[in-house]
């Protein structure tokens, strides 16, 4: 089954481009691993995925990328939601199967509406809900450890805000 999706709206860009900006910076001061956004991973001969971003700890860069894709789950997998019940249920039931079903560790849907984030973390085969956050909640993951993200400075905030 072939889904394709319209381009992104602005708001959905903007969420993108605040969270690669805060993990970015994270990232910059502890080296552990390396954000893509916008990544190919080809999962099986039918199943290819274009998250909007992805966090790959260093020691396992080497396992999971050949010809320039990721062929095999990363530590955290991001995808910023688009509104509409089909965009809803393709990220928050077929892709998140997806996911856990390939082993993804962490995997976050960021949704713009409701500006909120849904944490999920594996367990076996299976990706769990751990916690709902909303717009004056603070995000934190193990996989950074030291984190602390609000989620009001990844919403709708003016570019020059988050810049300073």
């Amino acid at each position: 089954e072939l889904h394709v999706s319209p381009a992104p709206g602005i708001p959905h860009q903007l969420v993108l481009y605040n969270l690669l900006l805060k993990l970015g910076n994270y990232l910059e001061q502890n080296p552990i691993g390396t954000l893509v956004p916008g990544p190919g991973a080809e999962l099986s001969e039918h199943n290819y995925v274009i998250p909007d971003i992805v966090f790959v700890r260093n020691e396992r860069w080497p396992s999971i990328v050949a010809n320039d894709e990721f062929n095999a789950a990363t530590d955290l997998v991001i995808e910023i939601v688009s509104p509409g019940s089909k965009n809803r249920r393709r990220d928050l039931q077929l892709k998140h199967t997806l996911y856990g079903k390939y082993g993804f560790q962490e995997y976050w849907a960021v949704e713009c509406w409701s500006r909120s984030v849904i944490v999920f973390r594996l367990n076996g085969n299976t990706l769990e809900e751990v916690m709902t956050l909303k717009e004056d909640d603070t995000l934190e993951s193990p996989l950074f450890p030291g984190l602390s993200v609000k989620l009001s400075a990844i919403f709708n905030q003016p570019v020059n805000e988050i810049l300073t």
